[in-house]
């Protein structure tokens, strides 16, 4: 539906890229709220939200990375050089734009963690997803709607 990658497809090509890439930035991504939007205007409204993120995330990422759906409102992307990005500020808005449906722009939001191959011992994908999800997590303890690396 996204057009993303998925789990599977983009876990592999991830490995790669952290071995690689010692600059990479690996990515999680969490929509806040995402239950009220179906729960509220339908799972119509619901899907353009996720294809919407899905788009954005891709875009943000360009040609110097990939992004994937891992399943529900669950992002993840890995960026090879993230100075070749507008940023996490960057992404954090265009994540937060409200997506038209049907007449009505439906309210969106993010929670954002990343980690830095820098900042692991071994560049291991395992240990960039765990980094990135307790700082997605930390970001949702604070209120949501951030970024946190």
């Amino acid at each position: 539906m996204t057009g993303l990658h998925t789990r599977a497809g983009w876990t592999a090509r991830a490995e790669h890229l952290l071995i690689r890439h010692r600059s990479a930035l690996v990515l999680l991504v969490d929509l806040d709220d995402f239950k009220a939007v179906n729960d509220t205007h339908g799972h119509a409204a619901g899907d353009a939200v996720l294809t919407a993120t899905a788009r954005r995330l891709r875009d943000w990422c360009g040609r110097h990375g990939i992004a994937a759906r891992l399943g529900g409102d669950e992002f993840a992307a890995i960026v090879t050089d993230p100075d070749h990005t507008p940023g996490l500020a960057a992404l954090h808005t265009a994540l937060a734009r409200p997506v038209p449906h049907d007449g009505s722009l439906l309210p969106v939001s993010a929670s954002v963690g990343a980690c830095h191959r820098t900042d692991l011992p071994v560049p291991a994908l395992t240990h960039a997803l765990g980094a990135a999800d307790a700082a997605m997590y930390a970001v949702k303890g604070h209120g949501r709607r951030n970024v946190h690396n």
